[in-house]
């Protein structure tokens, strides 16, 4: 009798101790949830609105009280926005700007990308263009003095087809950064403007002469990693000796062109980083906590959804701005 009485007294110690564990972690989760509640509203730069979506969608299921706004409209948008405390978190595509910093305007780095040249994939020298790439001075030609007219200018034949450049319309990120590699701003590219990236993509799919830049993300389909179709990604000849060298040869795929900027070997502009842009340091602890969890946790996501994680030093960085 003593032994049963003995086994009872255990088994029903061990679940008082079984529940109570259950209790202590769900007043945990419970208290997480309560203490991490509100929501955020994000808006700005194309060039970040798919990986900000994904990181809005996983930050969610994790804090379910948690509400994520994420709406695009262009680096310039952003930054206003921001700035204007309409959001509490602009996408920004570009360096933010001293003037912007004269205004209270804080940020953190939180991704890394590229801006590709693109033409059409039937475009009839692609196999010259391929092979001899595009110099930078010809891409000045083209989109700033307007010097350089025809394909037969870029390729070194006599042939008289006009080149149909394109730029973007709107303030953004990707046309910043495309005339900063070429010694200028987005107001000297100097051609038809489109908004959007994917204004830019379509109006080039659909012109056979047609040149123009896209973010990464939007020259390279996110399911096959290739050139999305009716695209087809400059090769940039970085040395000017008049051919796309093995080194410089690092376009067919979406993961060699980001690995190629990881590495330094596509250089800065047209690489660049990716930021969040605040009206001063933000102190709403809903959005410290997402900006945390972007700058750790969320960089899990950032190969996945087609963009090049941030080294450890600048994440650290921009933790320690947080703090």
């Amino acid at each position: 009798m003593k032994e049963v009485n003995f086994k009872y007294i255990l088994i029903k110690m061990l679940l008082i101790c079984l529940l109570f564990c259950i209790a202590i972690q769900s007043s945990h989760l419970q208290a997480n949830e309560e203490e991490l509640k509100g929501k955020i509203k994000i808006s700005g730069a194309g060039a970040l609105y798919p990986l900000v979506s994904k990181w809005a969608e996983e930050f969610q299921r994790i804090y379910p009280k948690v509400r994520i706004d994420v709406s695009v409209g262009g680096t310039g948008e952003g930054v206003a926005n921001a700035l204007a405390g309409i959001v509490d978190i602009g996408m920004v595509s570009r360096e933010i700007y001293p003037e912007e910093i004269s205004k209270n305007a804080w940020w953190v780095s939180v991704a890394k990308d590229g801006v590709v040249a693109t033409i059409n994939e039937n475009n009839p020298f692609l196999e010259d263009i391929l092979f001899k790439g595009i110099k930078r001075e010809t891409f000045i030609g083209i989109w700033i003095t307007e010097e350089i007219e025809t394909w037969g200018e870029v390729i070194g034949r006599n042939v008289p087809n006009k080149i149909h450049v394109y730029t973007r319309a709107d303030a953004c990120g990707a046309a910043d950064t495309w005339a900063k590699f070429l010694g200028k701003n987005q107001k000297d590219l100097m051609c038809p403007k489109v908004n959007y990236d994917l204004g830019i993509a379509e109006a080039v799919k659909k012109d056979v002469l047609g040149i123009g830049y896209n973010n990464i993300y939007y020259a390279y389909d996110s399911r096959t990693k290739k050139e999305i179709k009716g695209l087809k990604v400059v090769p940039i000849d970085f040395n000017g000796n008049g051919l796309i060298d093995k080194d410089e040869d690092f376009y067919n795929t979406r993961d060699e062109i980001a690995n190629s900027i990881a590495t330094g070997k596509y250089p800065c502009p047209p690489a660049r980083e990716l930021n969040f842009v605040s009206l001063g340091k933000p102190t709403k602890k809903v959005v410290v906590e997402f900006i945390k969890w972007v700058l750790t946790f969320g960089q899990r996501y950032v190969p996945e959804i087609g963009y090049i994680k941030l080294n450890k030093n600048i994440l650290q960085k921009g933790l320690r701005k947080l703090n």
